[in-house]
């Protein structure tokens, strides 16, 4: 077996283990148990035959005990309760390690996972009543076992319709016998005569067969075929339908559900679950066949019935089955549908694509400019075109690395009900918004500081049961996790009901550090933000969890490391929300390219509300004021130039304000010129200049120079910073 072989193994089981957690984790609801039971059993049986198509014993071995515990639950024959569902995850966690030891080449388990694979083993037999469970049954058998209960067997009588041939006599077949026969294989319960076919005495030949019979049998456990067999050397002489005892029609629909995810006809899946067999299969096509044009002679079209449809009429197969084989046959259409839409790539490849991209868009720029200074027509013309084509490749490209977010937030969903055991607190999360798609790279980079963030709001914000009925709320914490655009960002949400932040424990903690003077005035907004700073917790015991004022800081580093940006709102008592914002992509973004003086800047176009120019109107009578009315509204703004030193330009020119907006504040900011939308390739800022304020990345123009991309959450930051400055320094002249 080849290592890229073993690597398409364990990217599928990857999937199929992810797929399971989730639906592990939504047993805890007791809903819909059985639907969820179904999706797991047929996940582990899809790992079980890959597994095996690849020789890796262990992974069968254990994959199997599963699988069999779970077929007790999906029969009726046990409740999930939690200890069960926790046995289950821990045995999803302990399959992850063995297709990772069957990837690394080992040929046996060492001895750790051994210890572990013989627990857990032994946890699952508990359940299954002992080790005999996980000896290998035939699905037949173990499906078409005897129902009983206090009154005995419950509807197990096969019906048997057989009408014999005329020549059945001539050619040495005696029906009795085989009618006898049929006792060695169960008992008859009823035989009837059939003797409609018998002809008037003038027509009777005595050596002609003109019988037929209906026969109950009670055989519980044989199956279709083995009574089949025994009429299989009359068969060319008569005419049989064995309907089977309507007890296995859910025997036959789970056969139907576990069969392999491949292209069948509605025939193959009737005929590979035992419902079917083949020469009933062959009479039913022979009787389709019968119902064309050309068996009618009238030359007219004749509407033919489904293969399932003509089954039942003849009496061979229930209705259940049939549609439950055509519900396996549109799943399979669909899933077949949809892995032809997917495919998988590699992640270097794709980031390969999106620099390739990135650099057609400087190239093409630069096409653009000197399309314009030859100013031909025909060549402008075709350079547009040439220019929306390049946006619809980058916005594809881009697309490619989009993603959902409800992928990373489900993960959260083990963690809270694990962390939820542990400190013996009852919480819900409820996920929202999981459909929002964000960057993959982005998705990435913030799973750990989203974890760091749920365990946080369960750990300090959740409290204990009693105290949450003592402060008159539910017993049962909450914590929710939404994500959704806004502005050209995304916005993730994690918001807990639990007892909020205290601002006085806060500003006591942050003067002991000395974060902050004792006499310093700080906003609510600041308040908060100090949880973020390096060293700082506020805990009274320290956990397992948080608590040693770890993270908190590197949390705000990784978002802010992302040109993301994060926000507290809390109250004591009700709850926190801590929002983070991201941009929808690190690679290429449509920008509004600015000068200010003899430099050109970037600002984000998603970010940009609108331009307007600072005339007479809008200065008012003081011209030293740092902000406008601008229709009723106070919009403060700042110069660029004052902030970024650019060398004034000779030539005069309208001051012009670019409005933007983000997390709901809006400002402006005093630009020379408006020079127009412009795709930008964002290139990071070199080591030297990583901690510049104010300058999130650079870009480079069609001209070859090189364009900084304005950090818009950090500018806005500092005109309410300067505007509160000057407000101080008013009261105090006044």
């Amino acid at each position: 077996m080849s290592d890229e072989s073993l690597q398409i193994f364990a990217d599928e089981a990857e999937d199929l283990l992810g797929v399971a957690e989730q639906a592990l984790l939504n047993l805890d609801d007791l809903s819909d148990v059985e639907d969820t039971v179904g999706d797991l059993f047929r996940t582990f049986h899809t790992i079980k035959g890959a597994a095996g198509l690849f020789g890796l014993d262990s992974i069968v071995e254990f994959t199997h005990v599963v699988e069999s515990l779970l077929g007790k639950i999906r029969e009726g024959d046990l409740a999930v309760d939690e200890k069960m569902v926790s046995l289950f995850l821990a045995s999803r966690d302990h399959l992850e390690k063995l297709v990772e030891n069957a990837l690394s080449g080992a040929s046996s388990l060492d001895e750790s996972l051994k210890k572990i694979d013989n627990e857990l083993i032994a946890q699952l037999n508990t359940y299954l009543g002992g080790p005999s469970v996980a000896e290998e049954m035939p699905i037949t058998d173990a499906n078409e076992a005897s129902a009983t209960d206090e009154g005995g067997v419950i509807n197990e009588n096969w019906h048997i319709s057989l009408r014999f041939g005329l020549n059945a006599l001539r050619n040495g077949m005696d029906p009795a016998s085989f009618i006898g026969y049929l006792s060695n294989i169960g008992e008859l319960n009823k035989v009837v005569l059939v003797d409609d076919a018998i002809p008037q005495w003038t027509d009777f030949d005595p050596e002609s067969c003109y019988l037929g019979f209906e026969i109950e049998l009670i055989a519980p456990n044989s199956n279709k075929a083995a009574i089949q067999e025994v009429f299989e050397f009359v068969q060319d002489d008569c005419k049989i339908n064995i309907l089977p005892p309507h007890s296995h029609i859910d025997a036959y629909i789970r056969m139907i559900e576990d069969l392999p995810e491949e292209d069948l006809r509605i025939g193959e899946i009737l005929v590979a679950c035992g419902a079917l067999t083949q020469s009933e299969q062959d009479n039913v096509l022979t009787a389709q066949d019968c119902m064309t044009d050309d068996a009618t002679g009238s030359g007219e079209p004749v509407n033919v019935p489904p293969l399932g449809k003509v089954a039942v009429e003849q009496q061979v197969v229930q209705q259940e089955v049939v549609d439950a084989a055509l519900k396996k046959q549109n799943d399979l259409k669909k899933q077949r549908s949809n892995s032809q839409q997917t495919i998988r790539v590699n992640a270097l490849k794709l980031e390969s694509l999106v620099n390739l991209v990135g650099e057609l868009v400087i190239g093409s720029a630069n096409s653009e400019l000197n399309a314009r200074r030859l100013a031909d027509a025909s060549l402008n013309e075709a350079m547009e075109n040439l220019l929306r084509l390049v946006e619809e490749v980058r916005d594809t490209a881009l697309g490619l690395r989009m993603v959902q977010i409800g992928e990373t937030f489900n993960r959260y969903k083990r963690v809270v009900r694990e962390v939820s055991n542990d400190t013996g607190k009852d919480i819900d999360l409820i996920i929202s918004g999981a459909e929002t798609e964000l960057d993959k790279t982005l998705i990435e980079k913030i799973g750990d500081p989203l974890m760091h963030l749920v365990r946080n709001a369960i750990d300090h914000g959740i409290e204990s049961p009693n105290d949450r009925l003592a402060a008159g709320k539910a017993a049962k914490g909450t914590v929710n996790l939404d994500a959704f655009h806004d502005s050209g960002s995304i916005v993730i949400q994690i918001k807990d009901d639990g007892g909020g932040l205290s601002k006085e424990k806060i500003l006591n903690k942050a003067i002991e550090k000395g974060l902050i003077q004792e006499n310093q005035q700080l906003s609510d907004k600041e308040i908060y933000m100090l949880i973020f700073e390096a060293g700082f917790s506020t805990a009274e015991k320290i956990s397992n969890l948080s608590g040693r004022g770890v993270g908190m800081d590197v949390v705000r580093r990784n978002i802010e490391s992302l040109r993301g940006h994060v926000e507290i709102e809390s109250e004591e008592g009700v709850g926190t929300t801590i929002s983070i914002r991201l941009p929808l992509t690190l690679a290429i973004i449509d920008g509004f390219q600015v000068r200010v003086g003899d430099a050109q800047y970037i600002v984000p176009l998603d970010m940009v509300d609108e331009c307007i120019e600072l005339n007479e109107s809008l200065r008012g009578k003081d011209e030293q004021a740092n902000y406008v009315n601008l229709r009723g509204e106070i919009l403060p703004f700042m110069h660029l130039s004052d902030m970024f030193g650019s060398t004034a330009v000779e030539e005069k020119h309208r001051d012009n304000i670019v409005v933007v907006q983000f997390a709901g504040k809006k400002a402006g900011f005093v630009v020379d010129e408006l020079l127009g939308e412009h795709q930008t390739v964002i290139k990071p800022l070199g080591k030297v200049f990583q901690n510049l304020k104010g300058i999130s990345g650079a870009t480079i123009l069609g001209s070859g120079e090189v364009a900084m991309i304005i950090d818009i959450p950090e500018m806005i930051k500092r005109v309410d910073h300067s505007g509160q400055q000057k407000s101080v320094a008013n009261n105090v002249v006044h």
